[in-house]
């Protein structure tokens, strides 16, 4: 008897001791929050206490420096940065939609669309950039693409836009229910009409959110331009940085061009996850 009320108490006393242990959901969600909170004050404390704040001031927030860069920096830069972008993605689009439906047929044409695809999804952006600004010179004897540095960067970031846009518009062609081209075919329309007319404007809104991340990589990806030679007047921001970073050997130019890129991106990542939730919901 004393046995099995030994053993009762044992079992109902590590019941007790695990029901403390075995937190809800939501407190282990607290508390793993309320941790990491600890830890990001504690390491923002730290960088306060131990960081050389007019050392920092001086290299990367010097007023004088910043002042030289008013107004080029958003009249030559960031304009210059936004217009390679809209050029690039804009052209990018439309022949990454051609070859979209190139690899949703058959024959030639879907494997010239595969190939075309692979190869620039797998290189770096940097070495098509290069391909098109010194390769194609040297192959074709000093032939040259029209608009010099930048117009084979354009080109060059065009291609990469198209390789990779090209897969976002066919999933959301896939996307788009079968029922659509089959009501289409009932009303006597031809497969062209119907990609053209039903199909495409159906599978832009759902690929929407992913295209404008396109576009805000496309943006940063326009820094690459430098590898090809820029003049004062064809700088985007980054190369527009590098060369002040050189005149006045400090660092704020950086800092003051990252501040045009978040003005820039922080919107259209914020649209681009607005639409997606939009999206959602309706789904």
């Amino acid at each position: 008897m004393n046995s099995a009320t030994n053993t009762s108490l044992t079992n109902t006393s590590l019941k007790v001791k695990m029901a403390t242990f075995d937190l809800r959901p939501t407190v282990r969600r607290r508390m793993s929050a309320g941790l990491w909170y600890v830890v990001a004050v504690g390491a923002i404390i730290w960088i306060g206490v131990n960081a050389n704040w007019d050392m920092l001031a001086t290299q990367f927030a010097n007023p004088e420096v910043a002042l030289q860069l008013w107004p080029t920096v958003v009249t030559i830069a960031m304009a210059n940065t936004i217009w390679y972008t809209l050029v690039s993605f804009t052209v990018g689009t439309v022949f990454a939609t051609i070859l979209a439906l190139m690899k949703m047929s058959s024959g030639p044409p879907r494997w010239f669309a595969i190939g075309f695809i692979e190869l620039f999804r797998g290189l770096p952006a940097i070495l098509t950039l290069i391909a098109f600004g010194y390769v194609i010179p040297i192959a074709f004897d000093g032939a040259k693409i029209p608009g010099g540095a930048v117009g084979a960067g354009l080109v060059g970031l065009t291609i990469v836009t198209a390789a990779y846009s090209a897969e976002v518009i066919r999933a959301g062609i896939d996307a788009v229910p079968k029922g659509q081209r089959e009501a289409a075919a009932s009303l006597g329309m031809s497969e062209n009409t119907t990609n053209l007319w039903i199909i495409l404007p159906q599978a832009f809104r759902i690929v929407l959110p992913p295209l404008t991340n396109e576009f805000v990589t496309l943006l940063k990806d326009t820094s690459l331009l430098y590898v090809l030679g820029t003049t004062v007047s064809t700088r985007e921001l980054t190369a527009f940085s590098r060369s002040w970073l050189n005149a006045t050997a400090n660092g704020t130019p950086l800092v003051v061009t990252a501040i045009c890129y978040l003005i820039i991106t922080i919107p259209l990542t914020w649209l681009a996850a607005r639409m997606e939730k939009k999206y959602a919901v309706k789904k």
